[in-house]
């Protein structure tokens, strides 16, 4: 049945896309938005690439940890009153991070802002499938996709002028304004989506129901890999960019910008695949491109070809294949847990961004100079995305077999137990 909050919800559909995308925007904007100003922090703050680049791992490692403990709060304690925690220690950890006097502070305030941005992206998901199921749903977070495809052009950008005009420090001064707005509209414009409470289900029984799920485990995994490639990228670029190929930092971000153009387009153009084609087609596909469009990325860093234009084109077609990854991983992953999306949803953010970290520590450690811990890092991430959705598509085809095969013997067992 649906419950007035629901209803009033259902009338202004536009206006909740428009506020649940720019909470998943926070994520994007958070990280990218830094990012023109990663060589000048490592200069500012006498640190080195490396070091500095550990900020996005911390920052990655705080949304993992965040979104599991956000997922039973938001199951137990309803949608909106964790999103006002979780926005207010996001403000208070942006303001932390702009105060920072060291490298090290600033990786800790970089995880604390993190948790608190978490809530943030495990709500809107949660809202989703509170509302919407299998294709729609699909077609839901590929609007949402497209409000928080937004952020990346918009962030580098934004944080090339700020860095320009007022150094690195105003970049988190911003970001802990842009919660603090955020915050605001949350308490006066989003109303209570969440089921009613269906009783103590313990953290462990309810990560034991998704991990035996392979319609969850299989697009979960291979969505977290393929996102570890996006954050490679994510990390490596400022400095491929900049430091390796010249780029001056105020124009970095039209560099990023398009790329987050192609995907958002793509996610557009997803929203009319999925009429037509199953989701768990479509996912293949996705991270098939991926797997091709990385491994380019990793033949133009190996032998230079091209140059910065090499690195540029097949990096935007890395990128924008992410648009068709990520909202249909999402969708096939919490279509069967309606009752527990809160879990579902931070388990799936969990994994995407506990692989991340791994990605980004990973190009950092390896940094050498050039583009290849990028793009080797980018490769790997795509071929493990690759192989979950192969293992999960055979563990899902034996799962079905089984229960095919208990209804068959299922007619015989009760009639000959219940003959006279």
């Amino acid at each position: 049945m649906t419950t007035p909050s629901t209803q009033s919800i259902e009338k202004g559909t536009l206006g909740l896309e428009l506020l649940l995308g720019t909470l998943t925007a926070f994520a994007p904007l958070s990280i990218d938005m830094y990012l023109p100003a990663l060589p000048r922090i490592a200069e500012d703050l006498q640190s080195t690439a490396p070091a500095i680049q550990l900020t996005l791992a911390s920052c990655f490692a705080g949304l993992a940890l965040g979104q599991l403990f956000t997922g039973p709060l938001i199951d137990r304690f309803g949608r909106t009153r964790p999103l006002y925690a979780g926005l207010a220690l996001y403000v208070l950890g942006s303001l932390g991070c702009a105060l920072a006097p060291s490298a090290s502070m600033l990786v800790a305030m970089r995880f604390v802002q993190a948790l608190g941005g978490s809530v943030a992206l495990v709500v809107p998901r949660a809202v989703v499938r509170d509302l919407w199921s299998g294709a729609n749903a699909a077609r839901t977070m590929s609007r949402l996709m497209l409000v928080m495809g937004v952020a990346p052009i918009l962030a580098p950008l934004l944080g090339g002028m700020v860095l320009q005009y007022s150094g690195w420090r105003a970049i988190f001064v911003v970001l802990a304004a842009v919660g603090a707005v955020a915050l605001a509209f949350v308490l006066k414009s989003l109303p209570e989506t969440a089921p009613p409470h269906v009783g103590a289900q313990s953290m462990r029984s309810r990560m034991g129901a998704l991990m035996k799920d392979p319609d969850f485990v299989g697009p979960a995994l291979a969505g977290g890999f393929a996102q570890a490639g996006m954050f490679a990228y994510i990390a490596g670029s400022p400095f491929v960019f900049i430091s390796l190929y010249g780029i001056p930092e105020e124009h970095f971000g039209w560099f990023f910008g398009v790329n987050a153009m192609g995907l958002i387009a793509v996610a557009q153009l997803n929203r009319k695949l999925v009429t037509h084609l199953p989701l768990h087609r479509l996912l293949r596909l996705a991270l098939s491109l991926c797997v091709v469009a990385a491994v380019a990325v990793l033949a133009v860093a190996w032998t230079g070809f091209m140059g910065l234009w090499g690195i540029a084109v097949t990096l935007f077609f890395f990128v924008s294949a992410m648009g068709l990854v990520g909202p249909n991983a999402a969708a096939i992953a919490l279509e069967r847990h309606a009752t527990r999306a809160g879990m579902a949803s931070a388990a799936l953010g969990a994994l995407q961004f506990t692989a991340a970290a791994g990605a980004s520590w990973a190009v950092s450690t390896f940094n050498n100079g050039t583009a290849m811990p990028m793009a080797g890092v980018m490769t790997a991430m795509a071929l493990l995305a690759w192989l979950a959705a192969f293992f999960g598509l055979r563990a899902r085809t034996r799962q079905q077999e089984a229960g095919e095969g208990a209804q068959a013997h299922g007619p015989r067992i009760v009639s000959s137990s219940s003959a006279p």
